[in-house]
């Protein structure tokens, strides 16, 4: 015994590690040392002594009499053949699960990954939508395909179920590998029945034994008021079919909403650009503005320039998602106009004879002239 290293030592592990820190410690030296990855001499040795404290240190037992006796509490042990060759077969350890994934399934892992269940993949699928449905949501009908249980054999995969021949019932199966570091049990899934226990006298030839079957269905989608571009709305379960018994993926719509002619939004408020000619921007008058919900009389002040606005408050966006309602704003465009008859350029003539002089147009002839 007193030529052991202490097991913690051996791993680089402190007495009071986890579980998890035990195992990761394990994976790296083991995957350090593996003989198939490091050719040093010494390899076989360091990779059999990092088993043996593992084998220890991951059961809670074992550890426990460890951390009392030390390495006298195995010196009995059929696991500790007296100093000889280490034998995991003593151990209930399933090397499968830590380096399966490290040497690409050699020691079972390949069995067990064709065998688990797997969830279906997410789907992304575009929705145009149209400025008003977007705004005051709608009703969309939308084609998926989604994994059933299977109607001819009520999801089973097959008829004249009977218990598995392989594994007996039990849905797993356990065999021995040697290598040169000594014999360990391997328990894998079985291959007979994917880890259900029993098979069938017969497959079902609808569902290829898989117990369920994919149907293209048309599924109405309710998108909620206040939608806006880019938004993704997500559809659980509606995604791609799951495998081997596995739940389906999620379906994820995301919106592309087409422009409104007149109306513009950003986030929940809208914005309208309402023209005004001379008369009205300068002596003021009322407007019948079309909104969201309805025509609103509104009042344009005189003296009025473009790019002045007005706040209607509540006219924007009621978004169900946030429980937040916009705004609409009115931007003013005072429009020059292009063609005038001949009463009408005499009018402006007079007004040019006039002094229409602004404090605006004051200070910038004042800066014209220096």
């Amino acid at each position: 015994m007193a030529d052991k290293r202490d097991y913690y030592e051996v791993l680089g592990v402190s007495k009071n590690a986890t579980d998890d820190e035990i195992k990761s410690a394990f994976r790296k030296l083991a995957k350090k040392y593996h003989p198939d990855i490091n050719k040093d001499p010494d390899a076989p040795n360091k990779f059999k002594e990092a088993q043996e404290a593992y084998a220890v240190l991951s059961d809670k037992n074992k550890r426990s009499q460890y951390d009392q006796f030390g390495h006298a509490a195995f010196s009995g042990n059929s696991g500790f053949p007296g100093g000889g060759a280490y034998d995991f077969s003593g151990f209930d350890i399933n090397l499968d699960d830590i380096l399966g994934s490290m040497f690409g399934g050699g020691f079972g892992g390949s069995s067990r990954s064709r065998s688990s269940r797997v969830r279906g993949e997410d789907i992304l699928r575009d929705v145009s939508l149209s400025f008003d449905e977007a705004v005051f949501g709608c009703e969309k009908d939308i084609r998926v395909n989604v994994s059933e249980e299977c109607p001819e054999c009520d999801g089973k995969g097959g008829f004249d179920e009977v218990t598995c021949p392989d594994c007996h019932g039990s849905g797993t199966v356990t065999t021995e590998q040697r290598t040169l570091f000594g014999a360990f049990m391997s328990k894998t899934t079985c291959s007979r029945c994917h880890g259900e226990g029993r098979s069938f006298k017969r497959t079902c030839s609808k569902c290829n034994g898989h117990g369920t079957v994919i149907q293209s269905k048309t599924i109405t989608v309710k998108v909620p008021a206040g939608i806006d571009n880019g938004m993704r709305l997500r559809l659980s379960g509606k995604g791609g079919p799951g495998s081997n018994g596995g739940p389906n993926g999620d379906l994820y719509l995301e919106f592309s909403v087409s422009p409104h002619k007149f109306f513009k939004r950003e986030d929940d408020d809208i914005y309208l650009t309402v023209p005004l000619n001379f008369c009205e921007a300068t002596l003021g008058c009322k407007k019948d503005i079309r909104t969201l919900y309805g025509v609103v009389t509104l009042s344009v002040p005189a003296g009025t320039n473009s790019l002045d606005k007005q706040r209607i408050k509540g006219k924007g966006v009621k978004n169900s998602t946030s429980g937040h309602t916009g705004d609409m704003y009115i931007v003013f465009n005072v429009c020059t106009p292009q063609k005038l008859n001949r009463k009408q350029k005499e009018l402006f003539k007079e007004l040019e004879d006039t002094d229409l002089s602004t404090t605006e147009i004051d200070k910038f002839d004042k800066f014209v002239e220096g």
